[in-house]
């Protein structure tokens, strides 16, 4: 924990969740939080070898961990966490403003009641990657920020810009307003995402697996784009992470 006592600079802002205790696990997910300044810390249990590892860092911003053996860090996760010797105890980082991503302009992605925390953790990794200003999800039935989710971000939680809303499709009206055009992926749309024109900037909008796109989320988008497959591929679709990583990358080149 931390050597100094200080109060959380985030206390009043507007968070993804509101429990007092959520923990980050995982080396790649953990040394992210722990080097970002906007993450308070309230607790960081590592092993003794996980400590050497960390030794710099935590040197760097003055950070006291608790060394416990990698069993009782599992004890406090789920049984199929794997901890790799280092958990974090943590609060939500706070949200940013909608009108902050759109004004940078940079492409968007939204998610429409993705609810597997993995799913939601590889889009983050993919936006990181490829460089999204931001991801967008619905507040109702959207995994919180950490645990699985945090874990298979792999540190882009600390990078990328999360914003939950309460009504996707009001949003998208708000960024219509901004001059973005939302382009929502649909196996039916009538472009393909090569197609899609890059004069504006984009929001690209992600259905949850199986169901999709919601009506109301799919009429209020400016478009509906698809991604190119093999005729005698026998899948109808990539599952949502997979497909939001091809899109970024389509839109991007």
């Amino acid at each position: 924990m931390d050597k100094r006592k200080h109060k959380n600079p985030h206390k009043n802002r507007k968070v993804l969740a509101d429990s007092s205790q959520l923990y980050i696990y995982g080396s790649h997910a953990v040394r992210a939080a722990v080097e970002n300044p906007q993450r308070h810390i309230k607790n960081l249990y590592l092993t003794e070898n996980a400590g050497r590892e960390l030794a710099e860092t935590l040197a760097r911003r003055d950070i006291a961990p608790e060394i416990r053996k990698a069993q009782q860090l599992g004890s406090l996760l789920p049984p199929d966490a794997v901890h790799q010797g280092m958990v974090l105890e943590t609060q939500p980082l706070p949200e940013p403003d909608l009108a902050d991503l759109a004004t940078s302009g940079k492409l968007l992605v939204l998610l429409d009641q993705v609810s597997d925390p993995r799913n939601v953790g590889a889009i983050l990794r993919a936006a990181a990657v490829f460089g999204a200003g931001g991801v967008v999800l619905s507040r109702r039935n959207s995994p919180p920020p950490f645990g699985a989710l945090a874990k298979t971000a792999s540190g882009a939680l600390e990078v990328v810009p999360l914003l939950a809303v309460t009504n996707l499709a009001r949003t998208l009206k708000t960024l219509h307003t901004t001059g973005y055009m939302s382009v929502g992926l649909d196996e039916r749309g009538d472009t393909l995402i090569g197609d899609v024109p890059k004069d504006r900037p984009l929001a690209v909008v992600m259905g949850a697996e199986g169901s999709g796109l919601r009506r109301l989320t799919r009429e209020t988008c400016d478009m509906l784009a698809r991604l190119p497959s093999a005729d005698d591929a026998g899948l109808a679709t990539l599952n949502v992470a997979s497909a939001t990583a091809v899109t970024l990358y389509a839109l991007r080149h």
